[in-house]
């Protein structure tokens, strides 16, 4: 038994020296060896972890932000089907101010002075013998003078409240009049929605975006101080008052020479005739050219193929009152990666006599974040288009270098229209005008 051991001892050992062998002539590879881990900021991560994000502050995303019930209505041009002048028949604007509270006792006012007074105090003194009391929600430091003969109790406390440039509201459960210095409206606008683009946009260039719009029943809520409701109510008159719209049509392209030299806008010149070419503005970066209906985007766009390349950056349309500041906002309409997205048109446009002819007189300014870039003073007739040209791509740069070409340039492209607004009772639908109808209506 013994012996019957000590060989099976040795037999193993004889095995495991042999599988030793074995082993020591295979090469093993590092993954066979040891399982790869990865550690980031001491959590492992293998095939079956979760993603890990870094939390985010609570922002609105850049989606979200952007999104405008607007923007489908801005940011489409059909060159094809564009008229250059259209009459709409006029419709009322009205301007309600709301959230004004419930309505005050029925009293009268008669022969109430008040001089060089604030306007809780004024309003202290006319309401001393009754239980109203005055709460001032924002102080109002101004002074005001003024006198009452006879008048219902609403309509003096309005007044006094207008002259101090001030709101109230009246609380009739605590018989509390509240002021303050903003108020809330809305506005009932028109239905045709190229007259509604133009308010919204004349609103915005006076300054003013806390806009709500409902598009739907075509009413817009905003809020603001005495000076909001002035801007507003002026644009309101202004639209009524006047009979003309202006609207420009827009394309913006980014232009890549084919070769290493600049495009010879020079060309234009026998490319389309010379009679086709009205006038060269230079501003202080660039050049725009006034051009007859026979340069539009299709021609535009053939004659730059024959030097370079052309990416649409951007398109849409946007409207303003006769005589008032309107912009259109590049990245509004265009891909947020672009490095033209900082780039704004602004524009101030009126129609009217100009030495015994009628003309469209613009102003056309390109300004980013960091300010204007180039401005144009543009007259024109009716039906005459406008490009801006020699606007380097470099302007939009902010790195050090770039592989872009430095004689890239941007390319605006601008079609002025005109609308009519004309009385209810002489048209019942908007019309487009062309051929003899459009020469009468300029030469009337």
């Amino acid at each position: 038994m013994a012996y019957s051991k000590i060989k099976n001892l040795v037999f193993v050992s004889l095995c495991a020296g042999l599988v030793l062998t074995g082993c020591a002539k295979r090469q093993y590879t590092e993954d066979e060896l040891y399982d790869t881990i990865n550690v980031v900021e001491d959590v492992v991560i293998d095939e079956n972890s979760v993603p890990i994000f870094p939390k985010k502050a609570a922002l609105t995303t850049d989606t979200a932000q952007h999104f405008a019930l607007d923007l489908p209505k801005r940011c489409l041009v059909n060159w094809d089907n564009q008229s250059v002048v259209s009459v709409i028949p006029e419709e009322k604007i009205e301007i309600i101010r709301i959230n004004t509270g419930d309505s005050l006792p029925d009293l009268k006012v008669s022969d109430y002075s008040f001089k060089k007074m604030p306007v809780k105090e004024v309003l202290e003194k006319l309401l001393v013998d009754t239980d109203i009391s005055i709460v001032e929600d924002q102080v109002a430091l101004e002074k005001i003078s003024g006198s009452i003969s006879t008048s219902s109790l609403a309509d003096a406390v309005e007044l006094i409240t207008k002259i101090g440039h001030v709101y109230y509201t009246y609380d009739g459960e605590f018989g509390e009049v509240h002021l303050k210095a903003n108020g809330k409206w809305l506005i009932k606008m028109p239905k045709n929605e190229t007259m509604i683009m133009a308010m919204l946009d004349a609103m915005r260039g006076a300054g003013i975006h806390n806009l709500l719009i409902n598009w739907t029943d075509k009413t817009v809520v905003f809020e603001g101080d005495y000076q909001t409701e002035r801007e507003v109510s002026k644009i309101i008159a202004d639209v009524a008052s006047k009979k003309y719209v202006l609207a420009w049509d827009v394309d913006v392209y980014r232009v890549y020479p084919k070769t290493d030299n600049p495009i010879i806008w020079m060309n234009m010149l026998p490319a389309f005739g010379e009679n086709n070419i009205h006038m060269s503005i230079p501003g202080v970066v660039g050049r725009a050219l006034v051009v007859s209906p026979e340069i539009n985007t299709k021609t535009l766009q053939e004659f730059i193929s024959s030097q370079a390349s052309m990416v649409l950056i951007s398109q849409g349309t946007f409207a303003v009152p006769n005589g008032w500041q309107t912009r259109f906002d590049i990245g509004q309409c265009g891909k947020e990666d672009r490095l033209e997205t900082d780039l704004i048109i602004g524009a101030t446009g009126t129609y009217g006599d100009f030495g015994d002819s009628k003309k469209i007189d613009a102003k056309i300014v390109l300004s980013t974040s960091n300010g204007e870039l180039s401005s144009f003073t543009i007259p024109s007739s009716v039906g005459d288009n406008y490009v801006i040209i020699g606007i380097p791509t470099h302007s939009f740069v902010t790195t050090p270098e770039t592989l872009i070409s430095p004689f890239a340039e941007l390319v605006v492209f601008m079609s002025p229209r005109l609308i009519s607004i004309v009385d209810a009772t002489k048209t019942q639908k908007p019309m487009q005008l062309s051929g003899d109808a459009l020469r009468d209506f300029l030469n009337e």
